[in-house]
């Protein structure tokens, strides 16, 4: 059964997602830990926040890779917060979880913590909504499995993803 029902109007036809495939977030759910070291700073002696981003996408795309069962590529990054700073030395815990889907994205909420090794004590420090699409061994956009939710927490999640989409795309033709 073909992916890609042809193309309509210079846009592809996909058909829907099939119902029996699905993943659930844990089984794609990725955690990552990495010591900040000096060589992260920025001049006032923290970790640079372009650092923490970079490992958050990381994470984020391991996450929709898991999800998806190939490949994806960033499309969007929602409004990454940066609530406290993360001082050199910080165990940083990227932990990042399928939020919604689509056809072909994927949107995965990635939270960070920093973690005081010595001590134990641990700061909720970044969040971000990140968007990635499946591609195929070609690079052709390709359909991912559905989301099925385990909790009502997941069930928000979704609900307000699709929200979150309506926006974007407000965002995206520029009718914002």
């Amino acid at each position: 059964m073909s992916r890609v029902d042809g193309i309509v109007n210079g846009k592809m036809k996909m058909q829907s997602n099939s119902p029996d495939v699905g993943k659930t977030p844990s089984e794609s759910s990725v955690h990552l830990a990495q010591l900040m070291l000096p060589e992260h700073a920025n001049p006032l002696g923290n970790v640079h926040g372009g650092v923490i981003m970079k490992l958050a996408d990381e994470a984020g795309s391991l996450a929709a890779m898991r999800h998806a069962g190939m490949h994806a590529v960033t499309v969007f990054v929602e409004s990454m917060t940066f609530d406290e700073p993360v001082e050199v030395g910080s165990l940083l815990h990227l932990n990042a979880q399928v939020s919604w889907v689509g056809r072909s994205s994927i949107e995965v909420l990635v939270r960070v913590d920093a973690e005081n090794p010595l001590t134990g004590h641990v700061v909720a420090t970044n969040s971000a909504f990140f968007v990635y699409v499946a591609l195929d061994k070609k690079g052709i956009p390709t359909l991912v499995p559905r989301l099925v939710c385990e909790n009502e927490k997941q069930k928000e999640l979704v609900a307000d993803g699709e929200k979150r989409k309506s926006a974007r795309l407000r965002i995206r033709s520029g009718n914002n």
